[in-house]
């Protein structure tokens, strides 16, 4: 049995990885999804002044608390910060950082930081408008305008995604992470969807700055060939992924 901290990225609450976390258990491990601080039913937990760190403390009590240990973390999409964050100070209760379709930020380096100068115009841009400033507004999750990120996605669901996501504290995109030196040696698995891993692995190797956090000694690599939702697309199938990278075999490392 393994104990799993499921993390949602942008938008979303615990609910997002309801069929994964229900296949897990199933499986008879032990499973915690967190709604993070200012997301889902916590928006009103101060929710537009919400930062990285709020939501770092927030998964570091809950281990620490819950008295958690060797615990599987991971974090989809966006809580990539706060997953890092949390895993980075609590090394010794952590066996391993799970990134679906996601990945750490240098030290330094905030999630925004991720965008090229165009897409982060336009987010910004929406942030002050239809955000006031704080939150960054629940996308209209249409497949006509974003295919790739939406494939696999049935029209009740995205209708559930557009009227349960919640607007997302701006501060958890705009802060960044100042990391220890030297990093803690915690194994660390990218699960990639909507990347072909060849590719993150040839831009890694090539020196860019933020894929260049996903290879090296400690890495292992899935791939789930799937949209960038892969807890609604094919929860079973990272189920499968994740139960197995709880086993010694994953521990290993390798491909």
């Amino acid at each position: 049995m393994a104990t799993f901290v499921l993390v949602p990225g942008y938008w979303l609450g615990a609910w997002a990885w309801d069929e994964v976390a229900a296949h897990l258990r199933d499986a008879g491990h032990d499973v915690h999804a967190v709604t993070p601080a200012g997301q889902a039913e916590r928006a009103d937990e101060d929710g537009p002044g919400v930062d990285v760190d709020a939501q770092a403390d927030g998964l570091v009590r809950l281990i620490e608390d819950g008295g958690l240990d060797d615990v599987v973390l991971v974090a989809h999409s966006g809580a990539n910060m706060a997953a890092t964050g949390a895993a980075d100070r609590i090394p010794h209760r952590v066996a391993r950082i799970v990134y679906v379709d996601s990945g750490p930020m240098p030290s330094g380096l905030a999630g925004i930081d991720f965008h090229d100068p165009g897409s982060r115009a336009e987010l910004e841009k929406a942030v002050a408008e239809q955000g006031g400033g704080r939150t960054i507004p629940v996308p209209p999750f249409d497949p006509g305008t974003d295919p790739v990120n939406l494939a696999g996605l049935s029209q009740e669901r995205l209708a559930a995604m557009r009227e349960r996501g919640t607007p997302q504290p701006f501060g958890t995109a705009t802060q960044a992470l100042t990391r220890p030196d030297p990093l803690p040696a915690t194994p660390r698995t990218l699960i990639s969807s909507t990347i072909p891993l060849a590719a993150v692995k040839e831009m890694g190797e090539g020196g860019h700055p933020i894929f260049s956090m996903m290879v090296g000694p400690g890495w292992t690599y899935r791939e789930l060939p799937t949209g960038h939702w892969p807890m609604f697309s094919k929860p079973r199938e990272l189920a499968a992924l994740l139960a197995g990278l709880a086993g010694d075999g994953a521990a290993a490392g390798g491909a």
